[in-house]
């Protein structure tokens, strides 16, 4: 059976057993990711052409290009197989990222959510076929009482290994309102995310699963710590069934982080996997070294207000900036062993 398995998948993969030996998977919040049209669903008004931003076809272009080339350059040798985001509009952006950007000679497919969030803002996966099979994928609802949020992307895929791999691209309820007000929403979403990820431990005869996503908690939170019970990962043993924090450990260091909040480095943006990925006898396997924030020159700039250096942005407040995202990247290579 595993001999007719690896004929099909050659089909997808060729050549795969001889070039080979990682598969980078990177997360990026790309901070509204907008086209230029009115959606009459969606509390888009910030970012039209006669907004206070002015948000324009030049303007949006320009965000599709840094978006590409960020991509890439996290990429370094080639681009990363997989890419999550979030803080995307709609169908249409993703279509013009892949297809009309700079990133259309990399050969990205897709699959996004389609979210009741009040702004329109979605998650969503792009792949290359050629690394990644694409098995299937759903959006799952996160039921709020008295707000709309983004759903859950769950994408299950094969690749060169021939290993099942389960991924989970995420955006938390933020803190708009403040951490403690807001923080029962994201246990909320927390809670879906961990009956998600137990069901696969359930269904999975070999459960390789990869959450990645802005939680807009950082990993000391109820959410993270206490719902997911995202453990650091310890070098004497991984239990299979559990989930292990990549990044966890070294968000401790001060100036450490995806996000700055002022003045504050802290780790909103996360890599979590399943243990069996921890698991160096297996074809597919990381740790945390091999995890890492993208702290690339061109994505910050000089912090006038409180000093060192923060993500160069878009807006800035309300100033156009012209750069990338008020984010950096996170990502994660996992190696890849043929038999």
């Amino acid at each position: 059976m595993r001999i007719i398995l690896l004929l099909i998948l050659l089909t997808f993969f060729p050549f795969c057993y001889a070039q080979e030996n990682l598969l980078r998977i990177m997360f990026y919040n790309v901070e509204n990711l907008f086209d230029t049209e009115k959606d009459s669903v969606k509390q888009d008004e910030e970012f039209l052409p006669q907004s206070i931003r002015a948000w324009h076809y030049g303007r949006y272009k320009k965000k599709l290009t840094n978006i590409s080339r960020v991509i890439t350059a996290v990429g370094e040798w080639s681009p990363p197989s997989i890419v999550g985001l979030c803080e995307v509009e709609n169908d249409r952006v993703l279509q013009d990222l892949t297809k009309y950007s700079p990133l259309k000679e990399h050969g990205y497919r897709y699959v996004m959510t389609d979210s009741p969030d009040a702004r329109g803002i979605d998650v969503a996966l792009l792949y290359q076929r050629d690394q990644f099979k694409l098995l299937g994928y759903q959006s799952i609802k996160i039921d709020l009482v008295d707000r709309a949020t983004r759903d859950l992307l769950h994408v299950t895929g094969i690749v060169q290994t021939l290993d099942t791999l389960d991924i989970i691209v995420a955006h938390f309820p933020s803190r708009s309102q403040g951490q403690k007000a807001s923080e029962p929403y994201r246990i909320k979403a927390a809670k879906t995310m961990r009956k998600t990820v137990d069901s696969l431990f359930i269904i999975r005869r070999a459960p390789r699963i990869i959450i990645m996503g802005d939680l807009n908690d950082y990993p000391k939170n109820k959410s993270i710590s206490q719902i997911l019970n995202a453990r650091i990962p310890q070098k004497e043993s991984c239990e299979n069934n559990q989930l292990y924090h990549l990044l966890a450990d070294k968000s401790k260091s001060s100036n450490y982080g995806s996000h700055k909040y002022q003045g504050e480095w802290g780790l909103l943006d996360h890599i979590i996997v399943s243990g069996l990925l921890l698991d160096t006898s297996g074809a597919l396997y990381t740790n945390r070294e091999h995890s890492h924030i993208a702290t690339l020159p061109f994505l910050l700039t000089p912090d006038e207000k409180y000093g060192g250096q923060r993500p160069f942005r878009t807006y800035h407040g309300m100033k156009y900036e012209g750069g990338y995202s008020d984010h950096l990247p996170v990502y994660v290579d996992l190696l890849l062993k043929y038999y």
